[in-house]
């Protein structure tokens, strides 16, 4: 893994997903590789050689620049991240995205994070600081093995459940996304996430041609069908509706 610092130009960009006004990634590129990641295309505006998921960029300047940023952008909704996970390994050492939360209290903004860590929850005291928060945990299957075949560097899925329970005790806003959907067992997986998340939101596997040699490999092709992705959705929809979560497809 290459990590370096590199300062950046700016910080607080506009966002094109629905609902969120502006972007906040206090880095570039993500040390957890998932197979699957939609932001690999990033990896051309970088100068990197290495594969993605094999380089992180510290954004070492980024508590300089967020604060003359928010003095010149009207309130909105912020999502930390969109192409990177904010609390990816690094974080746990250098505190980039504490420190940009920790800048963002003193604003009006609200907050949406969405991470795969369970180190969001080092940052509780802060979290309740914010004038409005919202923490979401992705979490793909039910199954463990799945998990490591698409995800083998991020957290495993219990820890992801303790990190979204924690969050719900504390009164944290959160939700759960199921994004991708990898092969699962819808009942299963909503009774494990139902206690503990106040939403679901539901995605397929973007790009799918990337992975699709990896579903063959490992005798999940089915889970391509489109057949299959919709009637499974399908079911962990009614399945969480059932145990009183609201969900819904993106």
């Amino acid at each position: 893994m290459r990590i370096s610092n590199k300062p950046a130009r700016t910080i607080l960009t506009p966002s094109r997903i629905e609902g969120m006004d502006y972007c906040l990634n206090p880095y570039t590129g993500c040390a957890h590789g998932c197979r699957y990641c939609y932001a690999s295309f990033m990896k051309k505006f970088t100068g990197h050689v290495e594969p993605w998921g094999k380089f992180v960029d510290i954004k070492v300047n980024a508590p300089e620049l967020l604060p003359r940023e928010l003095r010149t952008k009207p309130p909105g909704k912020v999502m930390l991240s969109s192409v990177t996970d904010p609390y990816q390994p690094i974080e746990a050492e250098v505190k980039l995205t504490r420190s940009c939360l920790e800048i963002l209290v003193n604003s009006l903004m609200r907050v949406n994070i969405l991470t795969k860590s369970n180190l969001v929850v080092r940052d509780l005291d802060i979290l309740r600081k914010l004038n409005e928060v919202t923490v979401g945990i992705t979490l793909t299957t039910d199954d463990e093995k799945v998990r490591r075949i698409f995800e083998p560097f991020s957290p495993g899925l219990n820890e992801r459940l303790e990190a979204l329970r924690v969050l719900h005790e504390n009164h944290i806003s959160n939700y759960a996304f199921i994004g991708p959907l990898l092969p699962a067992n819808p009942t299963r997986l909503a009774q494990l996430i139902a206690p503990v998340v106040d939403e679901v939101l539901i995605d397929r596997v973007n790009y799918a041609w990337k992975v699709r040699a990896l579903y063959e490999t490992h005798g999940l092709a089915y889970a391509l069908d489109e057949g299959y992705v919709t009637e499974t959705q399908s079911r962990l929809v009614e399945k969480l509706e059932r145990l009183g979560v609201p969900a819904c497809v993106v």
